[in-house]
């Protein structure tokens, strides 16, 4: 049994994380190979890597033949994940070194056990869809592909754009806004909540509209079956705009012909007997709590 580590952003903070997942692994007979990027960090810590098998592309991934994915970060990071496992159906694991972390929900103590429980088959495999745009542009290479959400934002200080949205073919609103997203069930506790979106839970078959400071009080988020396909026309008094996926961004103009629909694909995230969505949402969330006090 073999799986591949990776971080994005790791401090010396961290390291003792890291040694009681190796040590886990290491007990547990399973090998593990390093994504580049965690190489480089490790090295800024002192942390030796001579003879550690490393992983820098999608096509390394796949030829290394892991058996899962495990992210050490958070949410930032696992998002980041996508871009490297892609389709390969490589299940993903996340250890949470960040804030919130809706989806690295692992915390250290729980490392031990979470390997335990992986050699075992004591875990869940949760299917999370995906958001894919198309273009007329080049816009995010071979990943167009986004596990929270896309969106399309004005750019610097700029005043408030205008996006025309059509829904299968058909004119749906135009937004005189800041910007739109595009939200997954699993973006819907990310940028989309902080514009006042709902939550939804993964597997309701759903995308969440949500504008970002719209100008008409009237407009509000909805949300839509995710087989729609959504088109987007974008005016302004600048000639660029910003369009992300997830936390890449990329450059478009009024002249950009794009669309977002269901991607063909899912990740697989593993979850442990222990998780809980909505377990997840109280604790994160604070639901039930009296902050006053």
């Amino acid at each position: 049994m073999k799986v591949a580590l990776y971080s994005r952003v790791f401090k010396s903070d961290d390291l003792p994380v890291l040694e009681t997942l190796t040590h886990a692994l290491d007990q547990q007979g399973i090998s593990y190979c390093l994504v580049q990027e965690l190489v480089e960090e490790l090295h800024e810590h002192g942390f030796d890597t001579t003879g550690r098998e490393t992983v820098s592309s999608h096509q390394e991934l796949l030829a290394s033949k892991v058996e899962a994915f495990i992210c050490l970060g958070g949410d930032g990071t696992f998002l980041n994940a996508l871009t490297l496992v892609r389709d390969s159906g490589i299940p993903l694991i996340g250890i949470n070194l960040g804030r919130l972390g809706f989806l690295a929900s692992l915390e250290q103590s729980q490392i031990q056990q979470a390997v335990s429980d992986f050699v075992s088959g004591r875990y869940d495999i949760e299917e999370r869809v995906l958001l894919q745009l198309d273009s007329d542009q080049d816009l995010f290479g071979d990943c167009p592909y986004a596990l929270n959400d896309f969106t399309i934002l004005k750019r610097d200080t700029s005043s408030m754009i205008t996006i025309d949205a059509y829904m299968n073919g058909d004119f749906m609103n135009t937004y005189w806004a800041d910007g739109l997203i595009v939200a997954t069930p699993t973006g819907s506790t990310g940028y989309s909540l902080s514009c006042g979106g709902p939550i939804v839970f993964p597997g309701s078959g759903n995308f969440v509209i949500s504008p970002v400071a719209p100008h008409n009080l009237g407009v509000r988020p909805i949300v839509i079956p995710d087989k729609s396909v959504l088109s987007f026309e974008v005016k302004g008094r600048t000639d660029s705009f910003l369009c992300t996926m997830d936390s890449r961004f990329a450059t478009i103009t009024p002249e950009d012909q794009i669309a977002i629909r269901l991607a063909p694909f899912a990740l697989r995230l593993i979850q442990f007997h222990s998780y809980s969505f909505l377990s997840t949402m109280r604790e994160k969330l604070a639901w039930g709590r009296d902050l006053r006090n």
